[in-house]
């Protein structure tokens, strides 16, 4: 990778993303939609000469164009609101890879789960796992992953990243985050689904560092690829860590289908996050073991300080 343009890099994914290519040395293009965030991201890398920023649409194949002025990389970390995925994820796919085929570039695009649909066994699950979703957004998720992989765009290249749920200082998205912005300001707070089913994630950080090494190899690409994370956490886990990292304990409460439904009455999000939720209660988990083989070792921040790390950035972030 000489140069990269980055999709959504003010978002959850693309913040870290961009830091970690920058961390690089590698010459960067952030495209986002607020000039303000772009700048702000910006200010906390401190400001590198080989970074530029570009407000624009991603929606819009010309706009990546223009703002790739060259790059041979793509790194679509772009996303979609629960409430709007299956409306508009795949016309921003295609207009992604319209732009991917007219620059022949590599392209990584940065998923989830959920078009595995429900686990098929307790193992952990390799990237030639069955795809059976049974949730409208996995579904959706699927043909999306069709959408990329479809030879019409050539001489684009494409590979898919998967993450498990994430956290992290730029997780303004996760639903966690809500949990944790809430802990770090010392207030009470709900989490989102089972709170005793131990559960997969990773701190963002960690898996920018393995979507920029996943990058930069050209064998890697036509494949999916896991990002897992370190080790199972439980909703008590997280909540015991981020309360001793805040000095403060206040009451966090689990939220499940009843109370998200009647949210939902009056909040879209959390309205579309319902039928999500068999994943806090029959949890995958990604196995790592091909990213080890044909990638490296795996380097993980263990959760402990990942999580007291994003409380103490989110309590900063509120005192700026």
């Amino acid at each position: 990778m000489k140069k990269v343009i980055v999709l959504g890099a003010a978002g959850g994914v693309g913040a870290p993303v961009t830091a970690e290519l920058v961390s690089r040395g590698i010459e960067t293009v952030a495209l986002g939609r607020s000039m303000a965030k772009l700048k702000q991201l910006a200010e906390e890398l401190g400001n590198p000469a080989h970074l530029t920023l570009t407000a624009g649409d991603a929606f819009e194949p010309d706009t990546i164009i223009r703002a790739a002025a060259g790059a041979d990389t793509i790194i679509h970390s772009a996303n979609m609101p629960y409430h709007e995925m299956e409306t508009k994820l795949l016309p921003l796919g295609e207009s992604v890879m319209e732009a991917a085929k007219r620059m022949a570039a590599k392209i990584v695009v940065v998923d989830g789960i959920y078009p595995y649909g429900r686990r098929i066994t307790a193992d952990r699950i390799t990237e030639d796992h069955p795809k059976q979703p049974h949730t409208r957004k996995g579904k959706t998720r699927l043909a999306y992953e069709r959408l990329i992989f479809e030879p019409k765009w050539q001489p684009a290249k494409p590979l898919i990243v998967r993450l498990p749920d994430y956290y992290g200082p730029s997780a303004q998205a996760s639903y966690l985050n809500v949990t944790m912005e809430a802990i770090a300001a010392g207030k009470p707070t709900a989490f989102v689904g089972n709170m005793r089913v131990p559960r997969e994630y990773v701190y963002l950080p960690d898996a920018a560092r393995m979507i920029a090494e996943v990058a930069g190899r050209d064998s890697a690409y036509g494949q999916n690829w896991h990002i897992p994370g370190p080790g199972l956490l439980s909703g008590r886990d997280i909540v015991a860590i981020a309360q001793r990292a805040s000095g403060r304990r206040k009451a966090v409460v689990p939220l499940g289908r009843f109370g998200l439904s009647l949210i939902g009455l009056f909040n879209p999000v959390m309205k579309a996050v319902v039928e999500m939720l068999y994943l806090t209660e029959e949890p995958l988990v990604l196995s790592g073991e091909k990213y080890e083989r044909e990638i490296g070792p795996i380097r993980w921040t263990p959760h402990e300080q990942a999580i007291t790390d994003t409380i103490r950035c989110l309590q900063r972030k509120r005192q700026a």
